[in-house]
Protein backbone atom coordinates (compact mmCIF):
# COMPACT_ATOMS: atom_id res chain seq x y z
CA UNK A 1 0.00 0.00 0.00
CA UNK A 2 2.92 2.34 0.71
CA UNK A 3 4.06 2.19 -2.92
CA UNK A 4 0.60 3.27 -4.09
CA UNK A 5 0.61 6.17 -1.60
CA UNK A 6 4.00 7.32 -2.91
CA UNK A 7 2.84 6.97 -6.51
CA UNK A 8 -0.31 9.02 -5.78
CA UNK A 9 1.71 11.66 -3.93
CA UNK A 10 4.13 11.94 -6.85
CA UNK A 11 1.29 12.29 -9.39
CA UNK A 12 -0.46 14.96 -7.33
CA UNK A 13 2.74 16.97 -6.87
CA UNK A 14 4.08 16.63 -10.43
CA UNK A 15 0.97 17.82 -12.28
CA UNK A 16 -0.99 21.06 -11.86
CA UNK A 17 -4.33 19.32 -12.44
CA UNK A 18 -4.89 15.58 -11.81
CA UNK A 19 -8.18 13.72 -12.00
CA UNK A 20 -8.35 10.23 -10.49
CA UNK A 21 -11.29 8.66 -12.32
CA UNK A 22 -12.85 5.49 -13.65
CA UNK A 23 -11.86 5.28 -17.30
CA UNK A 24 -10.16 7.99 -19.34
CA UNK A 25 -11.03 11.53 -20.40
CA UNK A 26 -11.98 10.18 -23.84
CA UNK A 27 -13.93 7.22 -22.44
CA UNK A 28 -15.19 7.68 -18.86
CA UNK A 29 -16.37 4.41 -17.31
CA UNK A 30 -18.91 5.89 -14.88
CA UNK A 31 -21.34 8.79 -14.86
CA UNK A 32 -19.59 10.68 -12.09
CA UNK A 33 -16.23 10.53 -13.87
CA UNK A 34 -17.93 11.62 -17.10
CA UNK A 35 -19.53 14.56 -15.32
CA UNK A 36 -16.18 15.60 -13.81
CA UNK A 37 -14.63 15.64 -17.32
CA UNK A 38 -17.54 17.70 -18.68
CA UNK A 39 -17.18 20.23 -15.84
CA UNK A 40 -13.43 20.54 -16.45
CA UNK A 41 -14.04 21.01 -20.19
CA UNK A 42 -16.58 23.73 -19.37
CA UNK A 43 -13.86 25.45 -17.32
CA UNK A 44 -11.57 25.46 -20.35
CA UNK A 45 -9.33 22.57 -19.30
CA UNK A 46 -7.88 20.79 -22.34
CA UNK A 47 -8.60 17.12 -21.69
CA UNK A 48 -5.71 16.16 -23.99
CA UNK A 49 -3.25 17.73 -21.56
CA UNK A 50 -5.18 16.94 -18.37
CA UNK A 51 -3.47 14.27 -16.28
CA UNK A 52 -6.01 11.54 -15.62
CA UNK A 53 -5.42 8.33 -13.68
CA UNK A 54 -7.69 5.40 -14.49
CA UNK A 55 -8.20 3.75 -11.10
CA UNK A 56 -9.72 0.69 -12.78
CA UNK A 57 -6.25 -0.24 -14.08
CA UNK A 58 -4.61 -0.40 -10.63
CA UNK A 59 -6.42 -1.60 -7.53
CA UNK A 60 -3.64 -0.25 -5.31
CA UNK A 61 -4.29 3.25 -6.65
CA UNK A 62 -8.06 2.70 -6.55
CA UNK A 63 -7.98 1.91 -2.83
CA UNK A 64 -4.99 4.09 -2.05
CA UNK A 65 -6.52 7.32 -3.35
CA UNK A 66 -9.37 6.96 -0.86
CA UNK A 67 -6.85 6.70 1.98
CA UNK A 68 -4.68 9.49 0.56
CA UNK A 69 -7.52 12.01 0.42
CA UNK A 70 -9.63 10.55 3.23
CA UNK A 71 -12.47 10.78 0.69
CA UNK A 72 -14.51 7.62 -0.05
CA UNK A 73 -15.51 8.14 -3.67
CA UNK A 74 -14.01 8.52 -7.13
CA UNK A 75 -13.51 10.73 -9.13
CA UNK A 76 -11.17 12.98 -7.19
CA UNK A 77 -9.68 16.22 -8.50
CA UNK A 78 -6.40 17.72 -7.34
CA UNK A 79 -5.25 21.19 -8.36
CA UNK A 80 -1.65 22.20 -7.63
CA UNK A 81 -1.32 19.49 -4.99
CA UNK A 82 -4.56 20.28 -3.18
CA UNK A 83 -7.54 17.93 -3.03
CA UNK A 84 -10.59 19.72 -4.45
CA UNK A 85 -13.32 17.08 -4.33
CA UNK A 86 -15.52 14.75 -6.32
CA UNK A 87 -18.05 15.44 -9.06
CA UNK A 88 -20.75 16.90 -6.75
CA UNK A 89 -18.30 19.36 -5.23
CA UNK A 90 -16.92 20.21 -8.69
CA UNK A 91 -20.45 20.96 -9.89
CA UNK A 92 -21.15 23.23 -6.91
CA UNK A 93 -17.83 25.03 -7.35
CA UNK A 94 -18.44 25.38 -11.09
CA UNK A 95 -21.90 26.87 -10.53
CA UNK A 96 -20.43 29.34 -8.02
CA UNK A 97 -17.55 30.27 -10.35
CA UNK A 98 -15.01 29.04 -7.78
CA UNK A 99 -13.67 26.20 -9.91
CA UNK A 100 -12.94 28.48 -12.87
CA UNK A 101 -10.98 30.79 -10.55
CA UNK A 102 -9.08 27.88 -9.01
CA UNK A 103 -8.14 26.40 -12.38
CA UNK A 104 -7.28 29.78 -13.87
CA UNK A 105 -5.17 30.96 -10.97
CA UNK A 106 -1.43 31.03 -11.62
CA UNK A 107 0.63 28.31 -9.95
CA UNK A 108 2.50 29.37 -6.83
Amino acid sequence: MQDAQQQIDDLVKQHDVVLFMKGTAAFPMCGFSGRAIQILKACGVDTKTLKTVNVLEDDGIRQGIKTYSQWPTIPQLYVRGQFVGGSDILMEMYEDGELQQLLGAPAN
